[in-house]
């Protein structure tokens, strides 16, 4: 019968909390199998057998002390991790600010909507029925964006604690074999992945039902404060990717210039003065800074769909199970990327170095095919057979076999960009091997070569974002979109596990070099932290895919609040803000690349200062002074930061002001267009000059 699902409402009520704790709890698990690699010299291992933990160690077998070495692990890890928190915690500081700031903001400008008035209003798309008052909205709406942005701090901050945790933990595991050290990367990275979805998913649903005891039957009211939530999240991972983006850069920038083209040294070398602010770089950029933006993007996914639904028959109905779908999608997968998980750390074992990147690819079709299941299982028993969604003014009907597909559209879109993404990025694949094969005649050419491979790399990914769009605008209109962005993040705890895992694979083996471990240790950390370059590219088009299409239900969400029933870019008003809005994304790439142009030149000119300055430092009979290459780094990143940050957060706020909606439409579609295109080219351009250093090691 239409208008009727069947999962109980009870159930969904139980079911939603529930796979949360579970993700959390197997996050816990996880981290205590992690532990569980001491950083205490003890020649004693408990196991076994399994995964090698009887083997004999390498350092043992070349006659190097195992205690010096293990000394050695601890020592440099405690410095990468505590200038991690160092710079985490200064960042939180300045953010914090502009967090306060920009609430009230928020505030000021839902609550003048009626002149902060506590009398109740007719409802925006019922005028039969009377919401809550401007007021009420105006603090809820808040509420949820301090909730969600202290939320994607903490995603961030959790990540960066399990990184450092394990960085030197795998490093010791891959004196037992390469096996044994992806295990241990792979198990951080998924404390990381399940941590992040289940709390986002937690919090969400809590916040969801703290909301209703005041909103009762005003459904439009309750989601719509809810949106604030997903502003939270985006916004702090905004500053969050900014200025650990600019952090990990200039460090890298910096080591290698002086450390490995003018001194000869190896990377990671423990001469550098900048390798600590190198490995401190992954940690806040792409570890704590993919965790925020991540959750960013899940964020606002689910609460595009929500408030999409919210006016739909699911919200004026008042059917609650229906109501959270998008919930139980993501509540589904957590469950799906457990299952998941146990293949890669469980099922099968990692014995060789070629095994390491296949083991990471089946994590993403297997957790793709599940989770198509699971959709489906959903769609079933979480949906009436029939119900109507809001289409811009009217009630499109829709039946929920057409609503799974939106969502596994995306799920496969997602895969796809994923894969085509990875073979324009990997060592093992023609495009790449051509970049390489130019760098024989010269700059030039590569160059040449490299632009080339960069822009055709985002053809493909247009194509199945486009398709993705249509089929799910036309089966559910912008609810489909919006689930469809969230079918691409469903799977996100198995996407940030593989994602977290290169990093943490890469701080492996600098410390590796650092502790002046053998050399078989540092090629197996190698080749962990290659396939992890290759899988984060993968990781890279779920996530940039996912962005397009909640950028555009969110834009579809901002021209249904605003009446505005089409967007004519025929309006001069319109236009103009297309040709701005298609120019934001280039501003603020520029804005960030000189910000670490400027950061690096001053890591370079303090490399190259402490080489020449500092006796015996070649010789390695003194050490590099790393705090104040750790301090150049922090301190750039955090000023930098603010002027891109502002950039994207005023824009809408003065545009809108200034110049009236409709500008501001042009504007959001010009710069959700040519972002998505930006997004994909420099994605490509940053893993293919990974994956020709590769190249560049094994010739």
């Amino acid at each position: 019968m239409a208008g009727t699902t069947l999962l109980p409402d009870l159930v969904t009520q139980i079911a939603i909390p529930i796979c949360a704790v579970v993700g959390i709890v197997f996050a816990l698990v996880q981290w205590v199998l992690v532990s569980k690699v001491k950083l205490t010299a003890d020649k004693s291992h408990s196991g076994d057998g399994k995964n090698g933990f009887t083997e004999a160690l390498i350092e043992e077998e070349d006659g190097v002390s195992e205690h010096s070495i293990v000394q050695k692990c601890a020592e440099i890890q405690a410095a990468i991790s505590e200038g991690a928190t160092s710079f985490l915690f200064t960042e939180y500081q300045y953010v914090g600010v502009f967090m306060v700031a920009f609430a009230v903001l928020i505030f000021v400008f839902l609550g003048s909507v009626e002149g902060f008035s506590t009398k109740p209003q007719t409802c925006t798309y019922d005028v039969t029925r009377m919401c809550k008052p401007a007021l009420a909205t105006a603090v809820f709406s808040t509420l949820a964006f301090v909730l969600g942005a202290i939320t994607s701090v903490v995603s961030g901050f959790l990540g960066m604690k399990i990184a450092t945790y394990a960085n030197a933990r795998t490093t010791l595991e891959a004196r037992k074999g390469v096996g044994q050290a992806f295990i241990v990367a792979f198990r951080s990275g998924a404390v990381m992945g399940f941590l992040l979805a289940a709390n986002g998913l937690l919090v969400l649903y809590i916040t969801i039902n703290l909301f209703k005891l005041y909103y009762g039957d005003d459904w439009e009211g309750l989601f719509e404060a809810i949106t604030g939530y997903g502003l939270g999240g985006s916004s702090m991972a905004l500053f969050g990717r900014v200025a650990g983006g600019i952090y990990t850069k200039a460090a890298d920038v910096g080591a290698d210039l002086v450390g490995k083209v003018e001194r000869n040294i190896p990377e990671d070398d423990p001469r550098n003065p900048a390798v600590i602010a190198d490995n401190v770089g992954d940690n806040v950029g792409d570890i704590a800074g993919m965790g925020s933006d991540l959750f960013g993007s899940y964020a606002e996914s689910s609460c595009a769909a929500l408030v999409v639904a919210s006016i739909s028959s699911f919200g004026i109905n008042h059917e609650f199970t229906a109501m959270l779908y998008p919930l139980l999608v993501s509540s589904v997968g957590i469950l799906v990327c457990l299952i998941t998980t146990l293949f890669a750390t469980d099922f099968f074992e990692v014995k060789t170095v070629k095994e390491i990147e296949p083991a990471l690819k089946k994590q993403l079709i297997i957790s793709t095919v599940l989770m198509t299941l699971g959709i489906a299982l959903v769609s079933w028993v979480g949906l009436p057979s029939s119900f109507t969604i809001f289409n811009f003014g009217t009630q499109k009907d829709v039946k929920s076999w057409q609503l799974f597909l939106c969502v596994a559209v995306g799920l496969w879109a997602g895969l796809i960009i994923g894969f085509v993404t990875e073979y324009y990025t990997s060592n093992a694949y023609s495009p790449v091997q051509d970049v390489a094969d130019s760098c024989r005649t010269g700059a030039a050419t590569n160059v040449i070569f490299g632009l080339a491979l960069g822009y055709k790399s985002v053809i493909i990914p247009i194509f199945a974002i486009a398709v993705s769009i249509f089929v799910s605008f036309s089966f559910a209109a912008m609810y489909g979109i919006a689930v469809a962005a969230l079918g691409m993040l469903s799977t996100i705890a198995t996407g940030l596990a593989i994602d977290a895992y290169g990093p943490i694979s890469d701080n492996a083996g600098g410390i590796a070099e650092m502790a002046g471990m053998s050399h078989k240790v540092r090629e197996r950390t190698d080749a962990l932290d290659a396939a992890g370059n290759t899988t984060a590219a993968i990781g890279k088009g779920f996530a940039i895919g996912s962005a397009a299409l909640v950028s555009l239900a969110l834009f579809g969400a901002f021209v249904s609040r605003a009446g505005i029933s089409t967007v004519d870019v025929l309006t001069p008003k319109v236009f103009i803000g297309l040709i701005v809005g298609a120019m934001l994304p280039y501003w603020f790439s520029a804005m960030t690349m000189k910000s670490v142009g400027t950061a690096a030149l001053k890591m370079v000119e303090e490399v190259r200062r402490q080489f020449n300055t500092i006796p015996g430092l070649m010789e390695g009979t003194t050490k590099p002074d790393y705090a104040t290459c750790v301090k150049i780094s922090t301190d750039a990143s955090i000023k930098e930061m603010i002027p891109p940050g502002c950039l994207v957060m005023l824009t809408p706020l003065i545009v809108g002001t200034f110049f009236g909606v409709e500008t501001l439409s042009g504007v959001l579609a010009g710069s959700l267009v040519s972002g998505v295109q930006v997004m994909l080219l420099t994605s490509a351009f940053s893993y293919f000059s990974f994956a020709i250093f590769n190249m560049d090691i094994i010739w």
